[in-house]
């Protein structure tokens, strides 16, 4: 027999006795413990041997051919009168090319077309051979933030490409400039559609150059879209190859938006009200899922809002080239569809109002305080709590007298020659290290200096000079390679008493294994944020609840009635030149605070400035934009993840930060405000979680030298400079460079040196560290990013 066929065993086949269990449970005794209770899969196995071949081949025929038939009507449905038009986004990647000549010929592109602009920069062009309709918008070249929120609705980008220099043809930058590579990247880190790619203005190119022209353009369009063919748009047959291309090419699933709602602004209309707040109706075609009017919705650049009323009306841009329906009276066809209920309305409530009276923990008085200071003293203990810690704080602190073992310890013979260097240079570097007052104070903030300005001479490069700038960047930088180099490596203050200093620290046996608790001293704005019982489970449900709304269908035009808008707000929007307008249709809870983790991952530059933590970006998750100062940690295993002092370039990290809940899988995307108002796009990633039981753990490292060794123990000083901060620290472990592990056996003297005990031979050139925790957590800088503040 080859290998072709294969036995399957018949109804006759041999079944064996099943083995004995021995001295395991009897199969009474399991049968008993089950309690009649039978196992799932056995169950399937059971019903499926019962059916037949042939039923079950007719049952895989039938789920194929549903599915078939879901994916042809889905494609046969895109841009018809079933569906909402095919929306395309012109985009040029050099921003001397004439988006008015690319226009032209897609307006042009059929002669039985029906065209028809909107007052929004929307031109709808129907094209009853296709059967298909289209909206293309061209957001202003040069404004990223308008850009990438015509892409966040957008079925199709358009990426225009055209020979500016026809000198150099072969030269890549005369077919994208830094603008076109700056709003592709960006694209392709929001999320990008279906993407077609066009080479226009060939005309004024020899004909003898076209070839070598696209092979240019192709390898160049292949960084960033490596299966992206570049078609030619030079003419109306052309523009007519392309449109017939973006309604038959298939559609790329954008995560984050095709679960919500979303809809691009046909017609505005604002109505004044009391208080210079109005109602905003915005009209235009529903995508994505239903939306109810009861859901609360969220527009760019504007803000959060309710809905009072959903219109409902004819289709206005209908794949016909008659006049027959102009002649309709529009008022006549518009309906309402729905109104909200008060009772039934999510409320714009996003933060928690606290209880003062409901704490976990009560603050000590000073009468207690002072009481307990007194009882401790009468006691003679060593145990001294600084004012403003408490007992819990200082119950990690325990008189341990017992000398360690070899076995208790890993050996480790590892010898670094750059030890000695190393110790140099940290010691050289104390004034750095000093200069670091985030340790004590996290809410750390400079003062702006005022500069005296040069006089007017002949060297105008250095009026243009910001000296307090250079003189922060370069600061910044030295930290930022001495944290590389000796990483959370602080040298203990002479000024102030460790014990003060380190009060908010404690020392942990094992960072992974070691218990913490969450809740532990939590910070006031714990108490204006939401948490869920279990995130996983509530986004699951938060999905599965959007695609059964009752309200607004995806392809219906209708209008929004948008209550409480900002006069102000409006009037900033208005002034915005073909700034296209969204909204979207937000999911249960995503408008309230919680504390939001995103892993980002740095862009690869060669001229990237390290990030320090708690540096104020601009955050664009999904569909929000905002700002905020996130603290940096690591993306690890484990219930607690390192502080990152600062977000290093090519590294990835983890932004913890109080801002809405949103709900993934989300694209994020991190800016960063330069000189004159740039701004650079520094990160980009996804959200992670929305966890505010999330450890992060910031370390500090304090470092000692050998002064006598004899064998297991030595004689170690330069960590602390007193007897008291020696006896604060003695129970926490002490670990070398080399390898070795210790304990701290009693202090020597008044001036800080110590003896020590260590798990095996200790070498003169070795350095001590002894480390420290304390849990980090984020300040309340959350801002959105309204129109206002731009």
């Amino acid at each position: 027999m080859t290998g072709k066929f294969k036995h399957r065993p018949g109804a006759l086949k041999q079944s064996n006795k099943a083995h004995k269990t021995g001295r395991h449970r009897s199969k009474g005794a399991i049968n008993l413990a089950a309690k009649g209770k039978t196992n799932v899969k056995e169950v399937t196995r059971h019903t499926k041997k019962e059916m037949s071949k042939e039923v079950r081949r007719n049952q895989c025929q039938q789920l194929r051919k549903k599915k078939r038939d879901e994916v042809i009507a889905l494609k046969r449905n895109f841009g018809s009168s079933l569906a909402p038009p095919i929306l395309i986004t012109v985009i040029p990647l050099h921003q001397d090319i004439s988006t008015q000549s690319i226009m032209s010929m897609l307006t042009e592109a059929d002669e039985a077309a029906a065209v028809i602009s909107n007052n929004q920069g929307v031109t709808h062009i129907s094209i009853p051979r296709f059967k298909q309709r289209y909206s293309i918008i061209v957001p202003p070249i040069g404004n990223t933030f308008a850009t990438l929120d015509a892409v966040k609705v957008s079925s199709t980008i358009l990426f225009a490409m055209s020979p500016m220099d026809l000198s150099h043809i072969s030269s890549q930058h005369n077919l994208i400039d830094s603008w076109g590579e700056e709003i592709i990247e960006a694209c392709i880190s929001q999320g990008l559609p279906s993407t077609v790619v066009a080479l226009t203005n060939l005309k004024s190119v020899n004909i003898k150059k076209h070839h070598e022209l696209k092979q240019v353009s192709q390898s160049l369009i292949n960084k960033w879209l490596p299966e992206e063919k570049i078609l030619s748009l030079n003419s109306a047959a052309d523009a007519l190859n392309l449109l017939r291309k973006v309604g038959s090419q298939k559609q790329r699933k954008v995560a984050f938006r095709d679960k919500r709602p979303y809809l691009l602004a046909e017609d505005v209309e604002y109505c004044s009200g009391e208080n210079k707040v109005g109602t905003l109706k915005i009209s235009g075609y529903l995508r994505g899922v239903p939306l109810s009017v009861n859901s609360i919705i969220h527009m760019p650049g504007l803000g959060d809002f309710q809905l009072s009323q959903i219109d409902a009306s004819s289709d206005p841009y209908p794949i016909t080239n008659s006049d027959s329906s102009k002649g309709i009276n529009v008022d006549e066809q518009i309906r309402i569809l729905e109104k909200a209920d008060p009772q039934k309305q999510e409320s714009l409530e996003s933060e928690n109002i606290p209880d003062p009276m409901d704490a976990e923990q009560t603050w000590p008085t000073d009468e207690e305080i002072a009481a307990a200071d007194a009882e401790r003293l009468r006691k003679k203990t060593v145990k001294l709590v600084p004012k403003g810690t408490s007992e819990y704080q200082a119950a990690w602190i325990v008189d341990d007298n017992n000398e360690l073992s070899g076995d208790d310890y890993s050996d480790s013979d590892e010898d670094d020659d750059n030890d000695d260097e190393k110790m140099s240079i940290a010691q050289t570097q104390s004034d750095i290290e000093n200069s670091d007052k985030e340790d004590m104070d996290d809410n750390e903030e400079y003062e702006t200096l005022t500069v005296s300005e040069a006089p007017n001479d002949d060297n105008r490069y250095d009026d243009q000079m910001d000296i307090y700038e250079e003189l922060e960047s370069m600061k910044k930088l030295k930290d930022a390679k001495l944290d590389a180099h000796f990483p959370d490596e602080i040298d203990t203050p002479q000024d102030i008493s460790a014990r003060i200093r380190f009060q908010k620290y404690r020392g942990l046996e094992s960072f992974r294994t070691s218990p913490w608790d969450p809740q532990e001293n939590l910070p006031y704005d714990y108490s204006r944020i939401f948490q869920f019982e279990n995130f996983d489970r509530t986004r699951k449900r938060v999905f599965k609840e959007s695609e059964d709304i009752e309200g607004a269908m995806p392809g219906w035009y209708i209008t929004l009635h948008v209550k409480n808008v900002s006069e102000e707000h409006f009037k900033a929007f208005k002034k915005l030149e073909d700034a296209p307008l969204i909204l979207i249709g937000l999911l249960a809870n995503e408008h309230k605070m919680s504390l939001l983790n995103v892993l980002l991952k740095r862009k690869h530059d060669i001229d990237a400035q390290p990030i320090k933590s708690k540096e104020r970006l601009i955050f664009q998750c999904g569909f929000r934009r905002f700002s905020a100062c996130p603290v940096f940690s690591e993306h690890t295993n484990g219930s607690k993840h390192k502080y990152a002092r600062f977000f290093q370039p090519n590294d990835t990290v983890v932004a913890s930060m109080y801002a809405p809940i949103t709900f993934p899988p989300c694209r994020v995307m991190c800016y960063k405000k330069q000189n004159y108002g740039i701004m650079e796009l520094v990160a980009s990633g996804h959200v992670l979680s929305v966890d505010p039981n999330r450890l992060v753990i910031k370390r500090v490292v304090l470092s000692g030298h050998p002064f006598k060794v004899n064998k297991r123990s030595a004689v170690i000083r330069f960590m602390f400079f007193n007897r008291e901060d020696i006896l604060w620290f003695k129970s926490v472990q002490l670990h070398t460079k080399y390898g070795r592990r210790g304990h701290i056996r009693e202090p020597l003297g008044t001036h800080g040196h110590m003896k020590c005990v260590f798990d095996g031979q200790l070498k003169s050139q070795d350095t001590i560290l002894m480390n420290l925790y304390k849990r980090v957590f984020p300040k309340w800088t959350y801002e959105p990013y309204l129109l206002t503040s731009e």
